[in-house]
């Protein structure tokens, strides 16, 4: 039996994902399920899974930052995502499985077979850390990021961002130089473009670019001000996050 833990911050996946293992993988058995990340960063290291399935992009730490703080990194791993970005060519590069969400019944059973078959080489910790040391090679280096208008894909530097603002099922961008952009994209879609550690949920409706950001305010949730005299609203769930980043204590 692969002893396995499930990592997604949508409640609702894990079940999902957890009732398909059981209905169509073998030899599995899910020890432990974690939507917060930093607990299950501490699962990993005292449960020693064999097989994790880990969702990339998660609002506290996502799967790359998670996978950096592990002192145990000696299991196979499952990408979970529901945007297929720039890191899915590194994960095939490295033998590292991914899964597309909705995740399909026959690609989890590929997927979870290709991990049996790799069980006991040493293919395992040698991909993880492979994989770990591409994609902060790629953080250092920022590609440009895809904006999908209704007639072109634009492409922009991710300091050309000021901020993001949810408009329906639609993105408004707002850039530098007093441009704004209509994106045809939810604001969760933006959040997994905008993987730059400078980018951050502030709202529901809001990611910021935090290095334009000139100025807070405490008032409620908070408030933040930002380059060309926009202001932009703070959840009271993402205030403590805020402060930290700006170092305001």
């Amino acid at each position: 039996m692969l002893k396995t833990i499930i990592i997604d911050d949508e409640k609702l996946a894990i079940e999902s994902l957890t009732w398909e293992i059981k209905n169509f993988c073998n030899n599995i058995d899910v020890i432990a399920t974690f939507s917060n990340p930093l607990e299950a960063i501490e699962g990993i290291n005292k449960l020693n899974p064999d097989l994790v399935f880990l969702d990339i992009e998660m609002p506290e730490l996502d799967g790359f930052q998670l996978l950096q703080r592990l002192t145990n990194r000696d299991f196979d791993l499952i990408i979970t995502t529901a945007y297929n970005q720039y890191a899915i060519q590194a994960f095939r590069a490295n033998a590292v499985d991914y899964l597309l969400k909705p995740i399909d019944p026959d690609e989890l059973i590929e997927a979870v077979g290709k991990v049996k078959k790799r069980k006991g080489t040493s293919d395992v910790n040698y991909n993880l850390n492979t994989i770990l040391e591409k994609i902060i090679l790629e953080k250092k280096s920022p590609r440009k990021i895809p904006l999908t208008l209704s007639d072109k894909i634009m492409l922009v530097e991710p300091d050309e961002i000021i901020y993001c603002k949810s408009d329906g099922s639609y993105t408004q961008v707002f850039l530098e130089g007093d441009r704004k952009e209509l994106v045809s994209k939810s604001i969760k879609q933006i959040e997994n473009l905008c993987t730059g550690s400078q980018f951050l949920r502030v709202h529901k409706s809001y990611i910021v670019n935090t290095d334009k950001i000139t100025g807070y305010t405490r008032q409620g949730g908070g408030e933040l001000y930002l380059v060309n005299d926009y202001v932009v609203p703070v959840s009271r769930i993402h205030k403590k996050e805020i402060l930290e980043k700006l170092n305001i204590v």
